[in-house]
């Protein structure tokens, strides 16, 4: 039904680059193939090997990198009249933006994307920047705006066959699931995702897949050493590819993992290396839930309660200032568990107020 798993973001000479290359390969022969354009004058050519150049420094971290290399790739098809390559250059921006935690930029940008790839006639364009729209909505936690839309691009991609489409919405759709108490329905659609993902030789898709099945057999079944395990399997994969941003997401859930366990020790150097990780691509997403395990540990491990009531306080002004709303629903159960719903002194107004 699906066949193998490609890459659309890597274009024009780079089209043989697989969706498993190295993002250290991809860097290379992106930059090889940009100067070469740029030495030609070709500057469609420069739009489509900058679009591989910004996406491996995108995921490997490199934002400020990331941030000029889209940019210059917008420039170029811009000066060349190529819609679509403008399209795939702001799909890039938008999904940087929101790594970035910048959403309302990656609303605008990712909204641009799929205009003007409805106008360049570049469909492919058009679904991943719906997608990007899609996914941004679903990590704010505006669950019911875009569920819809998760489904229909899931039923889309089914139709057309592609794997890595197909396996990256129903990710999503699960990943709503899991976080509303639906954990059975979560755990078979992550299931299927690992599944077509390693039948189409998606290894990041199926990274992502055993997340979330390492998530749902912990919560759900409290079965510690599978969901380590399941963790372990991703690891390998996200080491292979250089992907700098699943691996810290997978450390970060490792954290949770153990401290679901009790293991709060083990948890807190796991929430540790994640932030530092975090911390090193300049992802505030990760960062503020880094943050949120490791007070919930610390506190666990006998910190001041006072200073626990600070630190989630600081954490609710975070999320709200990032607009995390599930983040921050985890937050205030957090403050109810350890603070008796109260924030730090003076500052629980503010809280309250979503300042």
């Amino acid at each position: 039904m699906y066949g193998k798993a490609f890459a659309p973001e890597y274009q024009g000479a780079l089209t043989s680059l697989s969706v498993n290359s190295s993002l250290d390969d991809v860097l290379a022969a992106g930059r090889e193939q940009l100067a070469a354009a740029e030495r030609a004058g070709r500057r469609a050519e420069a739009a489509r090997s900058g679009l591989a150049v910004a996406e491996a420094h995108r995921r490997l971290g490199q934002v400020r990198e990331a941030d000029r290399a889209w940019k210059a790739s917008y420039r170029a098809a811009r000066e060349a009249g190529d819609t679509a390559a403008m399209a795939w250059a702001l799909w890039s921006g938008g999904t940087l933006a929101r790594q970035r935690g910048a959403f309302a930029l990656a609303w605008r940008l990712l909204g641009l994307a799929a205009e003007l790839g409805e106008r360049g006639g570049d469909v492919v364009v058009r679904g991943y920047s719906l997608a990007g729209l899609a996914e941004t909505g679903r990590i704010q936690g505006d669950y019911e705006a875009v569920g819809r839309l998760h489904e229909q691009l899931l039923a889309e991609a089914r139709r057309r066959g592609e794997a890595r489409h197909t396996v990256w919405a129903l990710e999503g759709i699960a990943q709503m699931h899991r976080n509303t108490g639906s954990y059975d329905t979560a755990y078979a659609m992550f299931e299927e995702a690992a599944a077509i993902a390693s039948d189409a030789d998606d290894r990041r898709g199926h990274a992502w897949a055993l997340r979330g099945l390492a998530d749902v057999v912990s919560v759900r079944d409290g079965d510690t050493e599978r969901a380590l395990g399941l963790l372990t399997r991703a690891e390998e994969s996200c080491r292979a590819m250089r992907l700098s941003s699943a691996l810290a997401y997978n450390h970060k859930m490792r954290g949770n993992v153990l401290y679901r366990a009790g293991r709060h020790g083990e948890a807190r150097a796991m929430y540790e290396e994640a932030l530092a990780e975090f911390e090193a691509i300049a992802e505030p997403r990760g960062q503020a839930l880094s943050r949120l395990g490791l007070a919930k540990c610390l506190a666990r491990l006998g910190r001041d309660r006072e200073e626990t009531a600070a630190e989630l306080a600081d954490l609710a002004r975070t999320m709200d200032r990032i607009g995390l709303r599930h983040a921050r629903e985890m937050v205030r159960r957090a403050q109810e568990e350890f603070c008796d719903g109260q924030a730090a002194p003076g500052s629980a107004a503010l809280v309250r107020a979503g300042r």
